[in-house]
């Protein structure tokens, strides 16, 4: 059993930055992938950032690419999401997810562990 807590929302300006972070207990994740996935008001939820812990692989949604930069702490067992140039429309809830096994990058599906969630608003 993995149990993941996500922490860093907050309200923050355009342009802003923020880093969000996703410390992993239970297990630790050298066979997992790690996942940021998030979920705006009325939309569906959506893939933002992966990363592979053994290699380090990492994977981006099209949206994010050049603005946030997902890594990982081996000692910490944590998952870091820095999220620069935000802007409104990455205004949703974050969330991150473990994903057991080999497959890169994993289907969103394929994530079992799940973590509560943490707010990230944009004001224009």
């Amino acid at each position: 059993q993995v149990h993941l807590v996500e922490s860093g929302g907050g309200l923050v300006q355009a342009g802003g930055s923020l880093r969000l972070s996703c410390a992993a207990s239970g297990r630790t994740l050298s066979s997992y992938a790690v996942g940021w996935f998030r979920q705006a008001p009325g939309k569906e939820r959506e893939f933002v950032a992966a990363v592979r812990w053994s290699g380090g692989s990492t994977s981006y949604a099209d949206s994010v690419k050049g603005r946030f930069t997902i890594s990982r702490d081996n000692a910490k067992n944590t998952v870091y999401l820095q999220m620069n140039s935000l802007k409104p429309e990455d205004t949703a809830v974050y969330s991150c997810a473990a994903s057991y096994g080999t497959s890169w990058p994993p289907a969103p599906t394929r994530y079992g562990y799940w973590g509560q969630g943490t707010q990230v608003t944009v004001s224009s």
